[in-house]
């Protein structure tokens, strides 16, 4: 499709900057304050967009790193093309796809749909071949039915990204590279530096883990916020969006430490729960250590928190040789620098 004239802006070869807060609609003294708590927290940056100009940033913004499970939201976005065309049947079943584990999965867990797994609801408990689930809340396997409970399983996001490689005939890297990089001009992307990590002792199913900068994910939040569409290309259905950042569990539908919290989910995008109107149709996506995207189409604004840590720290985590803990900025402590943001609008 050719871009039309009527089209939403996009950024081009780099971002446009806003002239001065007060232009993008925002108070000056608000963002002032922001960077002075940025400065307390082990940020290493920000970005702020209203549309497809910066508003605001702190850090360096083109430093590449470790998403955690932010890819897990990425992972949504590039299921879209291929459920819409029909590549992806959402309702098939683990069983019909032939997938199985190390161990063994039982006859009830083999039917569990793709759309169980992109709920978090999938009700298979195997041991997840990464870490960074909801791993003392697991329930025992067997407990629950597919599609009636959620819990937060890195098995069901590793194995998603092998059902999307099963089904699409493309690696998730490629498809990072294919459907996002290169369509949205990302400035920093690296395919070489995107790395399948676990241990495959537990589990066959590993993490696809990406490595991108802030500004780059910018562009993500950007044509998650335009339902899609990026400059008058419909890369992504607008339809898929509108379902994937929908809530699809409520938090009181949750088990474990995200029961009754701040967020609902959707496929693999969090829910802000804020009632404010800035806050309408809000979604998030969510990483370890302190990486977040938030999208917030009332207000038109994408926002960028960064916590960056090395590929040698990502690399040995995520093969259960470093589990110690670095300094990191909380969900808690993003939701308060988010509504920092939102209340230096004017």
């Amino acid at each position: 499709m050719s871009a039309s004239a009527a089209a939403p802006p996009v950024p081009g070869t780099d971002w446009d900057r806003f002239s001065s807060p007060m232009e993008a609609g925002f108070d000056a003294g608000g963002l002032v304050a922001l960077d002075a708590r940025l400065d307390a927290l082990p940020t290493t940056s920000l970005m702020v967009c209203r549309g497809a100009r910066v508003v605001h940033s702190y850090g360096d913004v083109s430093e590449q790193s470790y998403l955690a499970s932010t890819r897990k939201s990425i992972l949504s976005m590039l299921y879209g093309p291929h459920v819409a065309n029909g590549t992806i049947d959402l309702s098939l079943t683990l069983e019909q796809l032939g997938i199985d584990d190390v161990e063994g999965l039982t006859s009830a867990e083999r039917q569990a749909t793709i759309r169980d797994v992109l709920k978090s609801s999938s009700g298979v408990y195997y041991p997840a071949g990464s870490p960074g689930g909801d791993d003392a809340g697991t329930p025992a396997r067997g407990s629950q039915r597919p599609g009636a409970y959620f819990h937060y399983n890195n098995w069901d996001f590793n194995v998603a990204g092998a059902i999307f490689e099963q089904l699409t005939g493309t690696s998730v890297h490629d498809a990072l590279g294919d459907q996002l990089a290169v369509p949205l001009g990302f400035q920093d992307f690296d395919l070489s530096r995107q790395r399948m990590l676990g241990y495959p002792d537990k589990s066959r199913f590993l993490a696809y883990h990406m490595f991108l900068s802030a500004r780059d994910m910018a562009r993500i939040g950007l044509l998650a916020l335009r339902r899609g569409d990026w400059g008058g290309r419909q890369l992504i259905p607008p339809a898929w969006i509108d379902e994937s950042t929908r809530t699809q569990i409520d938090a009181t539908e949750m088990q474990g430490k995200y029961r009754d919290g701040p967020y609902g989910y959707g496929y693999y995008w969090w829910t802000p729960r804020d009632p404010a109107p800035q806050w309408r149709g809000a979604f998030q996506a969510s990483g370890h250590f302190g990486q977040f995207l938030l999208c917030l189409p009332a207000v038109d604004l994408v926002i960028v928190h960064r916590r960056a840590v090395s590929d040698a720290k990502a690399m040995a985590r995520n093969a259960g040789i470093d589990k110690t803990e670095e300094p990191a900025v909380s969900a808690g402590q993003f939701l308060e620098i988010a509504g920092m943001v939102v209340a230096a609008l004017r």
